[in-house]
């Protein structure tokens, strides 16, 4: 998606919303759209009547935008796109960039995902430290726009740390334990095998899924922070006793849904408050 397409739904989001630029977005992934129904007083869009945003095909992504004053404005994007669903990198990163595009100096990502690291378990809410892209694809691929970001974006700091901290000084606060780790981006959309897992844990990885890293590469090429946060909803193939299912992974979702939203409730206020 090109410059002026990004820049057109941000209008159209300002236009619908009545903010003409937002401080904080939320994408919402696999089972936590929910959340997005939980908050009083928000102006909702369907992604549909947004130009040039993708609409998810995928249980459990809702694809609805959610305009909402938390002590300065938020934006939730409940839903995403994966590019195991046939969309190319620039559609699967176009709705992060116009958030950044928005205003938003900060972007949450969210996601289900395998639990591969020692000790992990479902139900564990994890903060992203890191990232491995096993994919081979980058949103970056071809010719770079100078007004999205430089060509050789630095990525020695993808996930803020400064951010973790706070997100980890609120956990402690409200009572909802957090752990950190790294998460390896496999395409999708068959699980990964027991194989693949071993090989994720020998290069580092904790936590393994199919999305968050194509955006958390697109927002941070855009000078914005990240703070990315998985929910284990399974464990991985090869540690987990049973076959992994997409039934298992929501029904985690819900089950986890009380601390997810406590969470929240407590920490984008204080992200959006400055």
């Amino acid at each position: 998606m090109t410059y002026q397409a990004i820049t057109r739904a941000a209008a159209a989001i300002a236009d619908r919303t009545g903010r003409q630029s937002h401080r904080v977005a939320v994408v919402l992934g696999s089972g936590l759209s929910g959340y997005a129904g939980s908050l009083s007083g928000a102006t909702t869009i369907a992604y549909e009547d947004i130009p040039g945003f993708p609409v998810p095909r995928v249980e459990g992504h809702a694809g609805s935008l959610h305009s909402v004053d938390l002590g300065g404005p938020v934006m939730i994007l409940a839903g995403r796109v994966h590019t195991y669903e046939g969309w190319e990198l620039p559609d699967v990163v176009f709705a992060v960039r116009t958030a950044v595009a928005s205003g938003c100096g900060i972007v949450v990502l969210t996601n289900a995902a395998g639990g591969a690291g020692d000790g992990m378990a479902p139900g564990d809410l994890v903060l992203i430290r890191d990232h491995l892209n096993l994919t081979g694809r980058t949103p970056l691929l071809g010719p770079n726009d100078d007004r999205l970001g430089p060509r050789f974006p630095d990525m020695s700091e993808v996930y803020s740390a400064e951010l973790r901290r706070r997100a980890q000084r609120v956990g402690e606060r409200v009572g909802v334990p957090l752990r950190e780790g790294v998460y390896a981006w496999f395409l999708g959309p068959s699980y990964e095998t027991p194989a693949e897992v071993q090989m994720a844990r020998r290069l580092g990885a904790d936590l393994v899924g199919m999305s968050s890293v194509p955006e958390a590469v697109a927002v941070r090429h855009m000078g914005a922070r990240v703070l990315g946060l998985s929910l284990v909803t399974n464990l991985a193939a090869g540690i987990s006793p049973t076959p992994l299912s997409h039934e298992e992974v929501t029904a985690t979702a819900a089950a986890a849904r009380e601390r997810f939203h406590r969470l929240f409730d407590a920490l984008l206020p204080e992200l959006a408050g400055g």
